[in-house]
């Protein structure tokens, strides 16, 4: 028995594997792009099953297919969400730029599936495809693929990492510690206003990236091949967002420039650039973790991050930070997606843009790597590190920039000078200052206390 059928398309027979749900315009795809073997992203095809069911939905009130055509349609997406769908969408992601080729591949898999279910033939171009285009679609899905992957994914994950910091810096409250710019000693600090700064960074994260939900929202659909809207009903671009709102509990509407949201990609951009800033608030954090994780001897030591796994295959004992290691790769990654997507944000060639699959790509694995490591990082690294309290006193207790709180009452000239003292003889800084000015032991110890140094003020 042969394992490949004979299948046909507006090019002419191509052999397609004898049980694949796909055509010949897939298998042309499949044989076109042997490129990176890396599918389009499982989110974007979910998010582009869900736009085919929508505009099954929108094209039987509008008559553009008949209820069972229709109702055949999304019988088939919901098939395929229910199962292990991906098998059915081998086109690599290096691929046409508009594409078109797995736009197809949805078609013709679905059309497959459809026929089954309605005992009759529904064709992937006319009925499936209805009122569409890769041109309309792709984009349409670039956007509601971003929005549900940071609605399901990112932004609670990054909820649940501020709660974290919060809940750890009411732990750590009592500790202080040696404050650092430059990674030179500076004035103290507590713990809970480190973690404070790093919840605010998180905060304002969320904040810009909700920003972008209402033109993520926004969609392309209903301007097919060049954004005229030829060959959609007037009345599809409405229906089609009213029912993937439905499909998706997401307010999704049509955007008000169809012309810009397919011949350019300018929101995608922007919602990278804000994902790239999110990236550089989670690194600052992994390194702030690393830098007070370091030693634990000849480092700061300042806190023990939890051991997670052996460290060195050849350094018994070794035990290293792994999570918030993995978290700035993570936000390296993250970075080079951007730049990918700013280049390929300037490939809208008039009335199209031609890097579509790539931005899809790269956005959405930015979302999802942030989602896993903002997670990892809040409940691997930041709940359970434990606090080295002596190793804090020892530094503060010799720390010579305490000679700050003095300025007020000695001068600058003056404060500098002892600090210099305390530096050079590896003196605390209190009984340096006891010998250089006239203030008593107890009023040092008073203007000197650290705990009291974290409130500022004079």
């Amino acid at each position: 028995m042969s394992n490949t059928r004979i299948e046909r398309d507006s090019m002419g027979e191509l052999q397609v594997p004898a049980e694949a749900l796909y055509g010949a315009q897939t298998q042309r795809a499949v044989n076109n792009f042997p490129i990176s073997q890396q599918p389009m992203p499982t989110q974007f095809i979910r998010a582009l099953l869900l736009a085919k069911a929508a505009a099954a939905k929108a094209n039987v009130q509008l008559e553009q297919v008949t209820a069972a055509q229709g109702e055949a349609i999304v019988t088939a997406v919901e098939q395929l969400l229910a199962g292990d769908f991906m098998q059915h969408f081998p086109v690599d992601v290096f691929q046409t730029g508009s594409g078109t080729s797995s736009n197809m591949n949805a078609n013709e898999v679905i059309a497959t599936l459809a026929s089954r279910v309605l005992g009759d033939k529904v064709n992937p171009n006319d009925h499936v495809n209805c009122g569409q285009s890769s041109n309309d679609i792709i984009p349409t899905t670039i956007h509601v693929s971003a929005a549900l992957t940071l609605h399901e994914q990112l932004l609670p994950a990054l909820k649940h990492l501020v709660q974290v910091i919060e809940a750890k810096a009411e732990q750590v409250h009592p500790f202080v510690k040696t404050g650092r710019t430059h990674l030179m000693d500076a004035m103290p600090v507590r713990m809970s206003q480190v973690l404070g700064g790093w919840a605010a960074q998180i905060k304002a994260s969320i904040v810009h990236l909700e920003n972008t939900l209402p033109s993520l929202q926004a969609l392309a659909q209903g301007g097919t091949a060049v954004g005229t809207g030829i060959n959609a009903h007037p009345q599809f671009s409405a229906l089609f967002a009213k029912q993937l709102s439905g499909l998706t509990q997401l307010d999704f509407v049509p955007g008000d420039n169809l012309f810009a949201l397919i011949g350019s990609q300018d929101t995608a951009v922007a919602v990278s650039g804000q994902l790239k800033a999110t990236a550089v608030a989670l690194m600052k954090i992994a390194n702030d973790l690393r830098w007070m994780n370091s030693g634990p001897l000849a480092g700061l030591g300042e806190i023990e991050l939890e051991g997670l796994q052996p460290g060195s295959s050849i350094m018994p004992g070794k035990v290293n930070p792994v999570i918030p290691e993995a978290t700035a790769m993570v936000a390296a990654q993250v970075i080079g997606n951007d730049a990918t997507i700013a280049v390929a944000g300037q490939s809208g060639n008039f009335e199209l843009n031609v890097m579509l699959p790539v931005i899809a790509l790269n956005l959405l694995d930015s979302i999802e790597l942030m989602a896993n490591a903002s997670r990892l990082l809040a409940d691997k690294a930041i709940a359970s590190f434990k606090v080295n309290e002596p190793k804090l006193k020892e530094a503060l207790a010799r720390n010579p920039i305490l000679v700050t709180a003095l300025n007020p009452i000695i001068g600058y000239q003056k404060a500098a000078e002892i600090a210099k003292t305390a530096y050079k003889q590896g003196r605390p800084i209190i009984d340096v200052a006891l010998e250089h000015t006239e203030l008593s032991r107890a009023q040092l110890e008073v203007l000197l206390d650290p705990e009291k140094l974290t409130a500022g003020g004079i």
